[in-house]
């Protein structure tokens, strides 16, 4: 377990992450004109581009080893991970989001444009290379605890072009670069690959700026998988009992079987120096929850979001030049009025920074 050995530089490794916010924000600007570039693509499933061979490279990653993906709403970004030479996780890339809708919290039913929020793992049969919105990948939703739970709905993607109902959206150059990634890994022997899929960037202060919202017990759950991640570096392992996820714990007579049902006994309880370090950032969140300050409320939350590079573009173009230029679809941009507003606005004021916690985390 050596990923464990120097807490204290994961812990400022994190604090790292939240400083970088801005400086994220402006590199993110540049990735925007690169994802745009259309004339590139054909018909065919897209395959990794030697330039993205390059980058791997120099990460000290190859195209075959496996991958991992995280989504955040707030921020409307998704991260591709992919294990290194260390053997854990890095930062591959992050892309900026054009539009995912609904609002932050799970999705519930079928029709409330809620994109998900969760933990989902996705197979080669789950990939489509002649999706309507260029080429995509089913998340897999209602996954067991879901279903359990009666929640509703099918289809819910991640795909070109900048419409979502209950989809998270990226530009087709974007999509297409992602694609070729995970499909390469799981033609190359991973069966499956998670994605981690967020209301924000999980921090002690996102936390506690939505202290409020009702979401917060489940959004609490979800953060422990985080924070396994980002402390670890490892695919946390997902179990489903008790009407919640559990994470990295062996139990007794194999996995739960019955989502809902109460947690069957541990047989092996996940590594005590993860958990140390885990308890000592829900102290963190506890502490900024008890600092007194109320939490924000959002403004003009009016359906979903969008990253502010394409928000900036919408300004100055409008809807249907923003459109043809992410998309070879010709689908136009889902409720444009909505996506300009800022639902997060207040937010950024109270946090004093121009994003909240948006740097992508690195290695």
């Amino acid at each position: 377990m050596n990923w464990f050995r120097n807490s204290k530089y994961r812990v400022r490794s994190i604090a790292q992450n939240i400083a970088l916010g801005a400086a994220a924000c402006i590199a993110l600007s540049g990735c925007v004109a690169a994802d745009m570039a259309l004339d590139s693509l054909s018909s065919a499933a897209p395959q990794v581009s030697g330039k993205m061979l390059a980058e791997m490279s120099k990460k000290g990653m190859k195209a075959e080893s496996p991958v991992l993906v995280r989504i955040f709403k707030q921020e409307s970004e998704l991260e591709i991970w992919k294990i290194n030479q260390t053997g854990r996780y890095a930062l591959l890339k992050t892309y900026p989001m054009c539009r995912w809708s609904g609002k932050l919290g799970p999705k519930m039913k079928n029709g409330d444009r809620q994109a998900p929020e969760g933990f989902y793992h996705v197979s080669a049969g789950m990939l489509n290379p002649k999706s309507q919105y260029y080429v995509s990948f089913n998340l897999g939703y209602p996954n067991r605890l879901e279903s359990a739970l009666g929640y509703t709905g099918e289809a819910l993607m991640v795909h070109g072009a900048c419409s979502s109902s209950g989809c998270y959206a990226l530009t087709d150059q974007g999509v297409g670069e992602i694609y070729a990634v995970v499909a390469k890994a799981l033609s190359s022997g991973q069966d499956r690959f998670q994605v981690q899929a967020y209301p924000f960037r999980m921090t002690a202060e996102n936390m506690a700026l939505h202290k409020g919202d009702p979401n917060m017990p489940f959004w609490r759950t979800l953060k422990e998988g985080y924070d396994a991640f980002e402390i670890s570096r490892q695919q946390p392992k997902v179990s489903v009992c008790g009407r919640r996820y559990m994470f990295n714990t062996e139990f007794s007579g194999g996995e739960p079987r019955d989502p809902l049902a109460a947690c069957p006994a541990v047989s092996t309880p996940p590594d005590p120096q993860l958990m140390a370090q885990m308890d000592a950032e829900k102290k963190r969140v506890d502490d900024a929850m008890a600092d007194g300050g109320e939490s924000s409320a959002m403004s003009a939350y009016v359906d979903g979001g969008m990253h502010p590079s394409f928000r900036s573009l919408l300004k100055k173009d409008g809807a249907n030049k923003l459109a043809a230029r992410i998309s070879n679809t010709k689908y136009p941009v889902s409720r444009p009025d909505a996506a300009l507003a800022d639902p997060f606005k207040e937010m950024k004021k109270r946090s004093g920074t121009g994003t909240l916690a948006d740097a992508p985390a690195g290695d």
